[in-house]
């Protein structure tokens, strides 16, 4: 009897599972338990599910698009099987704001080939009844809304399924704190680290990120960002604490790096550790400034020290990108980093009469090469986090940077000339 119960309970768990994963098929013929998704499938909340920003053509065989689904907030494995049985491919998959999953998969014709990611997805809800106090810009982006979007884009997209179902819990997720050099920036030409590292991790990893630009250590605590991640938080997760480039700005009563500054940086460690996280401080990235001899001059003031005296008085890990990317940019030179900012002459966007030249945020170039140096901290501070790096991850060294002209990104539809928040 208590063997046919355990068995009994065995098959409804996974009919359970199998209720909750959603199969889209695109093209080709029907397949058993997935929806055919055709051109006329466009999302709306009704529905639940179909094609999103919808070009004024239509969709297109060939042509990059957008899927979005309907799902409540958590973490999500995709599975997207890419290739076409008509023609070689090239495909890039993006989600939510610009998040790289993977990029420039190769395949022949008749070829396809499967992989799966795991995508945070949530809105502004908290548990209680509270919300997180986003800005007036941040009520388009596609990170705070009910919808899973997934982008399909690359020299010559193909995507025949998309699998979404829950993810274990047993994946680990890294939560991110900080501001404009880490939000997933939601328009070209702008990019941040924290929308590339997806890109190194398996399907056993998930990355949360709550940053935001114009953010503050302080204002990220008054807004409920911090309060909404505690509410999910899980033992054996990271909280990843950028921060530094706004806060020196403020000038309020109790402003300071070491009082203000170093206050809340604490008020992350002591709640990351209540929930068994582990909270990890990134040090924040260097401004393009450089002096007469082609040295990055410091204009963080002492907010960086600051943070490594709050990680030696709690016994908090420290990633020195702050460090990296001072070596990042001596390496490519006053002109040769300019390669790695939004820096671009007048008319190289639509609706860019003036040339951009920003010398803090990043481009898609700057924001990917970061990323590599992010992993490598926590290589070098052996964050058993890092046994899920896919296998295709090397070793990087910001002395080396890979090569500006070999670069392939393939632009999305969304393009913003407007400088972020923060500087």
């Amino acid at each position: 009897m208590k063997k046919s119960l355990f068995v009994l309970s065995i098959l409804m768990a996974c009919i359970s599972a199998a209720a909750q994963t959603r199969s889209f098929t695109f093209g080709g013929k029907k397949q058993k338990n997935a929806t055919q998704v055709t051109p006329a499938d466009t999302y709306s909340p009704e529905k639940g599910y179909g094609y999103d920003f919808v070009p004024a053509e239509g969709i297109k065989e060939g042509a990059p698009f957008f899927f979005s689904v309907n799902v409540p907030d958590g973490n999500y494995r995709v599975s997207v099987t890419l290739g076409s049985a008509k023609h070689a491919a090239s495909t890039t998959v993006r989600t939510e704001s610009r998040r790289l999953m993977a990029e420039n998969i190769s395949t022949k014709k008749g070829q396809p080939t499967t992989m799966s990611f795991i995508v945070n997805k949530r809105n502004t809800d908290i548990i209680g009844g509270d919300k997180v106090k986003i800005k007036k810009r941040e009520q388009t982006k596609l990170i705070w809304d009910d919808k899973l979007t997934i982008e399909i884009n690359g020299d010559k997209p193909a995507c025949s399924r998309i699998d979404i179902e829950p993810a274990d819990t047993a994946v680990t997720t890294l939560w991110l704190c900080g501001n404009s050099t880490v939000v997933d920036q939601d328009y070209e030409p702008w990019a941040s680290w924290g929308q590339m590292i997806p890109r190194w991790f398996d399907d056993k990893v998930a990355v949360a990120n709550y940053a935001e630009s114009g953010e503050t250590a302080t204002s990220f605590i008054a807004a409920n960002r911090l309060k909404k991640i505690l509410t999910l938080v899980r033992p054996g997760d990271y909280i990843f604490v950028e921060f530094g480039h706004n806060d020196q700005k403020q000038k309020n009563p109790g402003s300071g790096a070491y009082y203000n500054f170093a206050t809340c940086l604490k008020t992350f460690v002591d709640e990351a550790r209540a929930r068994g996280a582990e909270p990890v401080f990134i040090t924040p990235t260097q401004r393009r400034f450089f002096d007469e001899n082609g040295k990055i001059r410091e204009t963080h003031a002492d907010y960086p020290d600051a943070m490594r005296w709050v990680a030696k008085r709690e016994n908090v890990k420290v990633i020195e990108l702050h460090d990296m990317t001072r070596t990042f940019f001596e390496t490519l030179g006053v002109e040769g980093s300019k390669n790695a900012l939004v820096h671009y002459p007048a008319n190289s966007f639509p609706g860019q009469p003036q040339a951009l030249a920003d010398n803090t945020h990043f481009n898609p170039y700057g924001a990917y090469e970061i990323s590599k140096m992010v992993v490598m901290g926590m290589k070098e501070l052996q964050l058993p986090v890092v046994e899920h790096l896919r296998t295709d991850f090397k070793d990087f060294n910001p002395a080396s940077p890979d090569d500006f002209s070999a670069f392939r990104w393939i632009n999305s539809p969304f393009i913003e000339t407007l400088k972020p928040d923060g500087n």
